[in-house]
């Protein structure tokens, strides 16, 4: 049962790890939980206690609805890894002129992290919208990079178009520290300017004494997605809609599975569609390289593409025609505008059968991913990449 705490008890309450802080009844900003909780603003995405001139800042709190399509925000609850856009959503400002100063704080945070000044950084107090009213959730202590990501991967500077007019913005990797509780007298420790007390999580203390990660990482009890996991919704069901009217068949459409499979994974080196007569259900052929440019071994992988409505599954049928074509050491991809139904997705994880499944929700990420965001980028990348096929 989730853990929910009122709003009237916020000013003592400790933060707990997946928690519900109850917004207020008022309209204004009177309602707003973070603020009482914290103490640090009660608008925005960006807010923190401190100052930024001199650069000392107790901490930061970052807000997110996870649900801007323009700049998708995201929480990896199996790798603890939480990406983050900057607070320059539109044009008319440089990079590191906000209003609140957000990307700034991103700004001078990273370089700290890249010079090794861990004991300067602030601990990062990540929130997301709750499901009803001013309520948020509260998803972990972060703090900026990962364990495997270099300085030229954690904070980078991505060009957007809005109109006509270009303007750049953040995109952050951060890290959820294995913490599932920060105490009340932690928040008072920093409040106090004292980051490093017997009052602070070990993970954190580990982190700024020895750079160590130690993500909260929550492994997936059940193996297989329910038909809601792998569906999209509200603005996101347009990205799949437009996919699908946009090519006459099913064939059409296999030119554009290979293009999202090789966007999911740049180790995807090769990958060739084979001819619609002859290729007994396989839509395309390929090699998967693992290792690096130097130093690699190829994998052979079978892959199919279904252009189906959004409520028509893949079923066992078209899922036992792929595993039966497998070989030795060779795994199977299917990409489809759909859905698995829980019988064939059960068939292939419980039977350990090596298959990758890209369904409609994974299609519009990993397209989100790679910055197309609107309905006017994917047409772009469309009408770019493919063949104009109109349904009829």
């Amino acid at each position: 049962m989730q853990n929910i705490i009122k709003f009237e008890d916020l000013e003592n309450a400790d933060l707990i790890v997946d928690a519900v802080y109850e917004g207020g009844t008022d309209v204004n900003v009177k309602g707003d939980p973070i603020s009482k909780l914290l103490g640090c603003g009660n608008l925005g995405g960006f807010r923190y206690l401190g100052s930024t001139d001199p650069f000392e800042l107790k901490y930061v709190v970052l807000y997110s609805s996870l649900l801007d399509p323009d700049w998708p925000d995201s929480l990896d609850n199996q790798t603890g890894i939480f990406t983050y856009f900057g607070d320059n959503k539109d044009p008319g400002n440089q990079l590191h002129r906000t209003r609140k100063k957000g990307n700034y704080i991103l700004k001078e945070c990273f370089n700290m992290l890249h010079n090794s000044k861990l004991d300067k950084i602030p601990p990062f107090f990540i929130f997301t919208k709750g499901t009803k009213g001013r309520d948020v959730v509260f998803r972990g202590v972060a703090v900026p990079g990962a364990k495997n990501l270099t300085s030229f991967d954690d904070l980078v500077a991505i060009w957007k178009i809005k109109g006509q007019e270009r303007f750049q913005n953040y995109r952050a990797i951060f890290t959820i520290l294995d913490i599932d509780k920060v105490t009340r007298n932690w928040i008072k420790d920093l409040q106090n300017g004292n980051i490093i007390t017997h009052n602070t999580p070990k993970a954190f203390k580990e982190w700024v004494e020895k750079g160590i990660y130690r993500p909260l990482i929550a492994e997936r009890t059940v193996e297989y997605r329910k038909k809601e996991e792998q569906l999209p919704t509200g603005y996101d069901e347009k990205f799949i809609e437009e996919i699908i009217n946009y090519f006459k068949d099913g064939y059409a459409f296999e030119h554009c599975a290979v293009e999202i499979f090789k966007l999911m994974d740049s180790n995807v080196i090769e990958c060739n569609l084979t001819r619609p007569w002859v290729d007994g259900g396989r839509d395309a052929v390929g090699k998967y390289r693992i290792g690096n440019a130097n130093n690699y071994i190829l994998v052979d992988f079978a892959l199919e593409a279904k252009k189906y409505n959004l409520n028509n599954a893949v079923g066992v049928k078209e899922i036992s025609r792929l595993i039966s074509r497998l070989r030795n050491r060779q795994f199977g991809v299917i990409v489809t505008t759909s859905y698995v139904n829980m019988q064939a997705y059960k068939e292939i994880k419980e039977d350990g059968h090596p298959i990758i499944i890209i369904c409609a929700k994974d299609i519009v990420d990993i397209l989100k991913n790679k910055g197309i965001t609107t309905i006017e980028d994917l047409q772009n990348w469309l009408n770019k990449n493919f063949k104009k096929e109109v349904v009829q």
